[in-house]
């Protein structure tokens, strides 16, 4: 029974100065005072060399379309940051992330601790690097028919986990992607329904117009857009995205303005 006592004890602890650091980390980057520090971990998905040539070949400039849509749509809101983001390119992995679990809360809470402990292994640092939005990037050869897994944006630690496509032909899709989970390690939720539709009306852009009329860009954390015939669209590029009103209180860019301003 002690040893039990102890063992929750111990689990409270941890949760607790998880929690602590999160408090802090979300101070840090949502400020929107300066560029937010964005790590790019790369790692190759399937072990494929189509995979590993096309990490080979990354550089930091291949990230500077994210920097550019964060820069315009946060300057919409009134808190213009030039940089929007700083990306630092890191050496590639060899071991994935620990794969999340398929159970319920408790199998949750644990896989967020491990990946967090995992993370800061993996950083070969002593202290935790606070306030840096670490994302790894797990790159998979396309194939017809079979569809990347799920990727993960975590507020928690401020991590991602993204599945991407090795292929420099799908380089604006996945900056799409990578967006839209840096986006949720910032506090952005999904705002899409099962089927990928997006919810009315955060998940629209132009989100003041009625439902019916066509959009022709998409909210970032929907993904997708309903076009003219009533068909969901993927964009093309980050181009024909944008950050709406709820994601953008979501990740406070309205209470930066008014620090910033006064008002």
């Amino acid at each position: 029974m002690r040893f039990r006592r102890l063992r929750i004890l111990i689990l409270l602890g941890l949760l607790a100065a998880a929690a602590s650091l999160t408090f802090l980390e979300q101070w840090m980057v949502r400020g929107w005072r300066g560029p937010i520090e964005v790590q790019i971990i790369p790692v190759n998905g399937d072990g494929s060399a189509l995979a590993g040539a096309m990490i080979a070949a990354l550089q930091p400039a291949d990230f500077d379309e994210i920097n550019t849509f964060l820069e315009r749509e946060i300057a919409r809101y009134g808190a213009p940051v030039s940089p929007a983001i700083h990306v630092s390119l890191k050496p590639a992995l060899r071991v994935p992330p620990p794969a999340p679990p398929r159970g319920g809360a408790l199998a949750n809470i644990a896989w967020s601790l491990k990946l967090r402990w995992w993370v800061y292994r993996q950083s070969g640092q002593w202290l935790p690097q606070l306030g840096t939005v670490k994302l790894f990037l797990l790159y998979h050869t396309a194939r017809e028919g079979v569809a990347l897994e799920h990727s993960l944006g975590l507020q928690k630690g401020l991590i991602g986990v993204i599945h991407v496509f090795a292929d420099a032909r799908q380089q604006r899709q996945n900056a799409i992607v990578i967006a839209h989970e840096l986006l949720h390690t910032l506090g952005a939720t999904d705002k899409y329904a099962a089927g990928g539709r997006p919810v009315y009306p955060d998940g629209y852009a132009d989100p003041e117009l009625p439902a019916h009329v066509p959009r022709h860009a998409a909210e970032i954390m929907a993904g997708r857009h309903v076009g003219a015939t009533g068909r969901l669209v993927m964009p093309a590029s980050l181009d024909a995205c944008v950050i709406g009103p709820a994601t953008a209180r979501e990740i406070n860019l309205d209470q930066a303005f008014r620090n910033r301003y006064g008002g």
